[in-house]
C-alpha cells in the first residue's frame, strides 16, 4: 500500500532562521489561511535548526528537501504531496531525491520532537481519556 501524506513541510514553517528574518524583512510573511500568525512556534524553530544541521551534513541548501527525504525514507511507496509557489521551493523538492539520510540522521531528527499519531487517534484518545477521567 502506498502512502500520500500532505502538510509534510508544516505548512512552510519549516524554514531557517534567515528565511524567517528576511520574510519580516520584506513584509511577505507566509500562510495565514487557518491563523494569522505566520511565524514559527518554537518547536517548529527547533525542528527547523535540526534539518538545517542535517541539510549542512547531506550537502543541501534547503531544509525542506530533508524533510521529505526523511519521510520517503521511513517506508517504501511513500509519495508525498507537496506544493510550492515559486521555482525555489521546486528545486527543493526535487533536490529531496538524491537525498540519503544515515540511521543516525533519522534517530537525530526523531529525538527532536516527539511522535503524534495524529488525527483521528488524538481525538479518539482524549474523548476516551475524558469519559474514563469523567468517572
Amino acid at each position: 500500500m502506498a502512502l500520500a501524506p500532505w502538510n509534510v513541510l508544516a505548512a512552510g514553517k519549516l524554514r531557517t532562521d534567515a528565511e524567517e528574518e528576511r520574510r519580516r524583512q520584506t513584509g511577505e510573511k507566509g500562510r495565514t489561511l487557518f491563523t494569522s500568525n505566520w511565524e514559527r512556534t518554537p518547536l517548529e524553530r527547533e525542528m527547523s535548526l535540526a534539518l538545517e544541521k542535517v541539510a549542512k551534513e547531506v550537502g543541501t541548501p534547503h531544509i525542506t528537501a530533508v524533510a521529505i527525504a526523511y519521510l520517503m525514507q521511513k517506508a517504501s511507496y511513500v509519495f508525498p504531496i507537496v506544493g510550492g509557489r515559486k521555482v525555489e521551493y521546486l528545486e527543493a523538492n526535487i533536490d529531496a531525491l538524491r537525498i540519503t539520510l544515515t540511521p543516525s540522521h533519522i534517530k537525530f531528527l526523531e529525538s527532536i520532537v516527539p511522535f503524534d499519531a495524529g488525527f483521528p487517534h488524538t481525538i479518539i484518545v482524549s474523548a476516551h481519556l475524558l469519559f474514563v477521567l469523567s468517572y
